[in-house]
């Protein structure tokens, strides 16, 4: 009797983790998936934000903001500073990123220095736009 896990038909390949032979990685994929699905939600935020009546606006503001606050903590959290200063997450072994990092700039930037005033930003768009130029856009306007 043949053992069920060696039936896998042969034609059946599965996907590729290897760069340069023309297959998409799997960690790629994954990562086009999560991109686009908090570039959507964030989409989905504004619209409410901008059209959706008082009552309904409440609501989404009393199950949104503690998500949106318990994520600010928990990236924060990841980038805090070691003991000698040094953002652990944004560090490499060649190059250390003294705090404060982009991302505790980026918290400033949009939870204090801009308060509580709306941030009306276009979202970049999908023809897969890099951060530098994503960077650049934004340093433009």
């Amino acid at each position: 009797m043949a053992n069920s896990a060696n039936c896998a038909t042969p034609s059946a390949k599965p996907p590729s983790r290897r760069k340069g032979n023309g297959d998409v990685e799997v960690d790629e994929i994954l990562g086009q998936v999560l991109r686009s699905a908090v570039w959507e939600r964030l989409d989905m935020l504004t619209e409410l934000a901008k059209r959706a009546d008082a009552p309904s606006l409440l609501s989404v503001a009393r199950s949104e903001l503690p998500r949106l606050t318990e994520g600010w903590r928990s990236m924060l959290t990841a980038h805090e500073p070691d003991a000698k200063g040094n953002c652990p997450t944004c560090s490499s072994r060649w190059r250390q990123q003294k705090a404060p990092c982009s991302v505790w700039r980026a918290a400033y930037e949009h939870l204090v220095a801009g308060g509580l005033a709306p941030q009306h930003t276009a979202r970049p768009k999908a023809d897969g736009g890099t951060r530098k130029s994503r960077r650049l856009t934004a340093s433009a306007r």
